[in-house]
């Protein structure tokens, strides 16, 4: 084995490595090897379906980096949504919101793992689907049956990327208005008001609810009724006042 060969040999084992720092420099650098060298691409592909091997996620990320990503190393990103890192969870989205923008089966993945996934799955889908930034009707149908997920922090991401929908429909700020009434989650509550104050175009029943949250003794509830009338004033106050 020759110099070239013993490096890329220790940095595939660093991916192995439990160490963040070791790990991202071993990915860095081999997305940068491997888009000069085809066949270290497929020595990847061929340890993406090694059994043995404890973490392939840093392996799929590379796969991922590169020109024409191979549909296994998207499936294993999908699968690492549900890792218990939050960081590794963040980093894997992050690539499949760049893939999800450019390549419509990605992006579907995304729409059907919104529904069907674990819940720190739904979460991340939901989020990678707010980033992404599409207005077609299934993607921001997929956000708007997220507001009926049985985990509230799935809630509230659908809820949070509401706000980036300032085009949503009365049936859609109906729903979150039901959610800030309603919801058994404080949280939910909490960014739901806010959310419908930053849509704009208030109802009545909603600005009543907010006054009854602002004098509300839950100090959280009190917070977010006081932020969304903060909001609200700003979005009614004239252009360069």
């Amino acid at each position: 084995m020759d110099r070239g060969d013993d490096k890329i040999a220790t940095l595939i084992a660093d991916l192995e490595k439990s160490d963040k720092p070791t790990l991202r420099k071993a990915v860095d650098a081999l997305i940068g090897i491997a888009a000069g060298d085809p066949q270290i691409g497929l020595t990847l592909s061929e340890l993406l379906t090694d059994p043995s091997r404890k973490n392939r996620w840093p392996i799929a990320y590379i796969l991922a980096s590169l020109p024409l990503p191979a549909r296994a190393s998207v499936q294993v990103l999908i699968e690492t949504l549900d890792h218990r890192d939050p960081d590794i969870r963040w980093a894997v989205v992050l690539i499949l919101i760049r893939l999800a923008k450019t390549d419509r089966q990605v992006l579907g993945l995304l729409i059907e793992l919104a529904s069907k996934g674990a819940a720190n799955q739904r979460r991340m889908a939901i989020y990678a689907l707010r980033d992404v930034g599409l207005s077609d009707e299934a993607s921001v149908r997929t956000l708007l049956s997220a507001l009926g997920d049985p985990d509230p922090t799935v809630r509230v991401a659908a809820v949070t990327s509401l706000k980036m929908r300032p085009q949503l429909d009365q049936d859609g700020k109906t729903k979150l208005l039901e959610l800030f009434l309603k919801d058994q989650d404080q949280r939910v509550r909490n960014t739901a008001a806010v959310t419908l104050a930053q849509l704009g175009a208030p109802s009545e029943e909603f600005l009543n609810e907010l006054t009854k949250a602002s004098a509300s003794d839950n100090a959280q509830l009190k917070k977010a009724a006081t932020t969304a009338f903060d909001i609200l004033k700003k979005r009614s106050a004239p252009h360069g006042s």
